[in-house]
């Protein structure tokens, strides 16, 4: 009879997630200014760091980490090799598909992400009543296409 496996101890917390970003300083505006991470560690990357990024030939980046009430994101921003692709643009195609945020206030904070270089997507605008209260959501694009929900539960 086999013996059982054991799990590697592994925690739940998240250390961090990455974006990759075209612009540093629209990214940094979007998410500090617009959804309030503070940047916090700044970190010229090189080719060191090639078979952990995947990426061929010479690298030359900036990894900046921004947190907020425990979350981590690390804004990648490639001088070289340039950034490639676009960001999912539905939630059925594999891998991760958006970032979700809780606001008080949906109409309100997207105007605000808005004025600080998001872009609203109208179309995916969702309010659904249920029997426990009243589901609002909405998805922007950052300013490099990375869908951001920003929903919102109502108790009813």
């Amino acid at each position: 009879m086999p013996q059982p496996v054991t799990a590697p101890q592994v925690r739940t917390e998240t250390s961090h997630f990455g974006i990759c970003v075209t612009d540093l300083a629209a990214s940094l505006r979007f998410y500090c200014d617009g959804l309030g991470f503070e940047p916090f560690a700044t970190y010229p990357i090189g080719t060191e760091y090639g078979k952990g990024l995947e990426v061929p030939g010479e690298i030359d980046l900036t990894a900046q980490f921004i947190r907020k009430e425990g979350m981590t994101i690390e804004l990648l921003h490639y001088r070289s090799p340039a950034v490639d692709g676009r960001p999912s643009n539905r939630r059925n195609i594999v891998g991760l598909t958006h970032i979700a945020f809780v606001a008080d206030d949906v109409t309100a904070t997207v105007a605000h992400l808005v004025a600080c270089g998001g872009r609203v997507l109208e179309h995916t605008r969702t309010i659904v009543d249920m029997p426990a209260g009243r589901n609002e959501l909405v998805f922007l694009e950052d300013p490099d296409g990375v869908r951001v929900e920003i929903g919102n539960s109502h108790a009813e």
